[in-house]
């Protein structure tokens, strides 16, 4: 009965820590986040609007913890598919941090892709701002613990799992980020009015095209950037299509007196046509 007992034990550790394992046996990645450096820039920080008070109670949405690639946890608002599936929609949360709108988003996403895993990675640690200076100085994230935690997202979603991801703002440049260190496991990238990474090798990586959706009026990420990152885009080898509006910065949030309603709905139909595609849904 002891061995029996023991022989469980081991068991219930392999079975538990594999996650872990496969997440923390690898050296912590550096991502760029060039938000960081913007958001030093008193202009583009007054671009982005308090967002008003919102609660949502989720339908089918819990916060989880996961192990990172630095040796501690994260955690995500996942909303896990009814039906068992190998398919990761990984959402990114604009520079206020995992707040109810984007749990909002994250369910509205989950609820018309069907049987695709929603995981809203949680990139500030449990922080979210309320006014712009809070989020000015979450966003100064460094580096390696953004790797790090979307190291573990991408080893809680295992091995055989297929990653697309879409991002707003802070979320937009992240989304990109995550689809570069997803490597062969990586199906897609969404990135709305997010700052572009602007090393081509780092971009010939990327295992997807990406789709691209940005403001005309953004003085944050202006249409000028926009027009580098198609070039570099196009030196790395890789297809990008871009869709701009005759809108502000964060046009898509709700929250934001330059909420655009019709580029928004126009924008989400795009993006949800994009993700059924290369999800296969």
């Amino acid at each position: 009965m002891k061995k029996l007992l023991l022989l469980a034990s081991g068991l219930f550790i392999s079975l538990t820590s594999f996650g872990q394992a496969a997440c923390c046996d690898q050296p912590v990645a550096e991502v760029s986040n060039d938000m960081a450096l913007l958001a030093s820039n008193h202009s583009f920080v007054m671009l982005h609007e308090e967002p008003l008070p919102f609660t949502y109670q989720s339908a089918a949405g819990e916060m989880v913890k996961f192990k990172t690639a630095d040796g501690t946890e994260a955690s995500g608002f996942l909303l896990k598919a009814p039906n068992a599936s190998n398919k990761w929609l990984f959402v990114y949360q604009e520079w206020w941090g995992l707040n109810d709108y984007i749990k909002q988003e994250a369910e509205k996403l989950y609820n018309d892709l069907k049987d695709v895993n929603v995981l809203a990675v949680d990139m500030y640690d449990g922080k979210v701002a309320t006014t712009r200076e809070e989020a000015s100085k979450l966003v100064q994230v460094p580096r390696e613990r953004l790797g790090a935690i979307m190291q573990g997202a991408i080893a809680y979603a295992g091995p055989q799992a297929q990653i697309a991801n879409v991002g707003w703002c802070f979320g937009g440049g992240m989304s990109l980020q995550s689809a570069i260190l997803g490597g062969k496991q990586t199906v897609g990238c969404v990135m709305y009015y997010g700052q572009p990474e602007k090393n081509i090798e780092r971009l010939k990586t990327l295992n997807t095209d990406v789709l691209g959706i940005f403001g005309a009026k953004d003085t944050g990420i202006s249409p000028a950037t926009v027009s580098e990152f198609e070039k570099n885009m196009k030196e790395a080898g890789k297809e990008t299509s871009i869709k701009m509006y005759d809108a502000p910065h964060a046009f898509a949030n709700p929250s934001n007196p330059g909420y655009n309603k019709e580029a928004t709905a126009d924008a989400y139909q795009i993006t949800l046509d994009y993700l059924k595609k290369h999800l296969k849904v």
